[in-house]
């Protein structure tokens, strides 16, 4: 067992006989599947909606090199600037420069998991920059200097009352501010910094390949001040965003809107398509669109494990799934958490750190039931395991066990071999790790095929 896999087992552990953090992360995700189906309701057809969703992600995944390029075409006749970045490093760089040029002592930065992805916060900070999260709960992650918890809540498991007492302990606050008050504040301190700040950053949830535009959907208001207040913006996006047209929107806003969090739609939705242009009175002076790569065409070049680049980082499968809700976020130690997590990580880090994600799931396939683009989700954890496998990543105890394992399996009489007693014994005494976590299995005295012969005499 690799470092990875040891501190994600031992984390799981502890957050899993949290009764306090359990209770946190299933009342805060109660409030969404509670909304989620009335949302669903502004669809005549919702299985019909998330059919054309997935054959517009299909087109755009599978055309990935003429989209993009037709991207950047549209994209840079209108002054814009596009940057391809291979590597995480390549995209740091390059942000790195820009800022760099323009003498950048502040960046405001809405939320955005690609940055995460890519560390930018301690790149720039290192670089003596302060690059500062607006998104609410980017912030107050970002003030206890914690990673986000989840894709859409990044504080999902804080109360009301530990933000209250975040903001006392680092903003000298009163401890017993109201959701509404502490929001006020955040507000103040922020509203400073869209001024100050020389660069703005902010992510994207679509690229539109046709029109070559950045589509942003939010509820805060705080990506729009993020890139129309800074002379220069800066969008940093997976390769993996673009879909074909302006049209498909219509279809993925309210989708992405819906699944995340039961909304009709966002309450600020940005389509932005390059600087401020000669006739118009706002925007930035210079705009940077970053398309990242950062080993998503791993997933590419596996053509069943490309699906999972269908991905609109809604969250629906996180909510979902039920092995999150009992060990949180945190546990994954990796950017994308849930089972979208699980199937991406291995493919974007390393195989081997990570395929104990992959193992790391009931199969029940909820979080295909829920994606909103039909992701088989649960098929795909199936397909890291295989891979894996393939690769000799197994240990020689776990080949040694599943060895003997089918070859009990496809002799009858070995299956009969022993009684209950002994097969409790192998499983329970034996195979330790089995029952670490689990309760002791049982096993009858005698197995149906023997019950068969003595009933019917065969």
């Amino acid at each position: 067992m690799n470092d990875n896999a040891a501190s994600f087992i031992a984390k799981s552990t502890i957050k899993a006989a949290d009764l306090e953090h359990r209770r946190k992360i299933n009342f805060n995700i109660s409030k969404y599947n509670a909304v989620v189906p009335v949302g669903k309701l502004q669809f005549t057809n919702v299985e019909l909606a998330r059919e054309r969703a997935k054959n517009a992600k299909w087109r755009a995944i599978e055309t990935l090199d003429q989209q993009l390029e037709q991207f950047e075409k549209q994209f840079t006749n209108r002054g814009g600037k596009v940057i391809w970045a291979e590597t995480a490093e390549q995209a740091l760089k390059e942000i790195g420069a820009i800022c760099k040029q323009k003498n950048c002592k502040t960046v405001v930065k809405s939320k955005s998991m690609v940055t995460e992805e890519i560390h930018l916060n301690k790149f720039l900070e290192k670089q003596g920059i302060e690059s500062v999260e607006t998104d609410l709960g980017e912030y107050i992650q970002q003030l206890d200097d914690e990673p986000p918890y989840h894709i859409v809540t990044p504080a999902m498991h804080k109360s009301k009352e530990d933000v209250a007492k975040l903001f006392a302990e680092k903003l000298g606050t009163s401890p017993d501010l109201t959701p509404e008050q502490l929001t006020i504040v955040a507000r103040h301190k922020l509203r400073e910094k869209y001024v100050a700040a020389e660069v703005g950053v902010t992510g994207a949830n679509f690229i539109i390949s046709d029109i070559g535009g950045v589509a942003v959907t939010e509820n805060e208001g705080n990506a729009r001040l993020s890139s129309a207040f800074p002379k220069t913006h800066i969008v940093i996006v997976g390769i993996e965003k673009v879909i074909p047209t302006m049209a498909d929107l219509a279809l993925f806003w309210p989708l992405l809107s819906t699944f995340g969090t039961g909304q009709k739609v966002t309450v600020y939705n940005s389509i932005i398509s390059g600087p401020r242009q000669a006739n118009e009175v706002d925007g930035p002076e210079e705009m940077y669109v970053i398309l990242l790569d950062n080993g998503r065409t791993n997933l590419l070049a596996n053509p069943t494990t490309r699906e999972a680049l269908y991905c609109i980082r809604c969250g629906a499968c996180l909510n979902a799934c039920p092995v999150y809700k009992n060990i949180g976020g945190h546990a994954y130690e990796a950017t994308y958490s849930g089972p979208i997590g699980s199937v991406i990580t291995p493919h974007l880090k390393d195989m081997d750190d990570f395929k104990h994600l992959s193992y790391a799931s009931s199969l029940c396939g909820n979080c295909t039931q829920v994606c909103p683009v039909r992701i088989n989700l649960h098929e795909l954890l199936l397909e890291n395991r295989h891979e894996s496998v393939e690769f000799g990543m197994a240990s020689l105890s776990e080949k040694f066990a599943w060895k003997g394992w089918k070859m009990a399996m496809m002799n009858r009489k070995w299956m009969n071999m022993g009684n209950g007693k002994m097969k409790n014994m192998v499983i329970n005494k034996i195979f330790k790790p089995w029952t670490a976590h689990r309760g002791h299995l049982d096993f009858s005295q005698k197995t149906f095929n023997e019950l068969w012969k003595e009933k019917n005499g065969e």
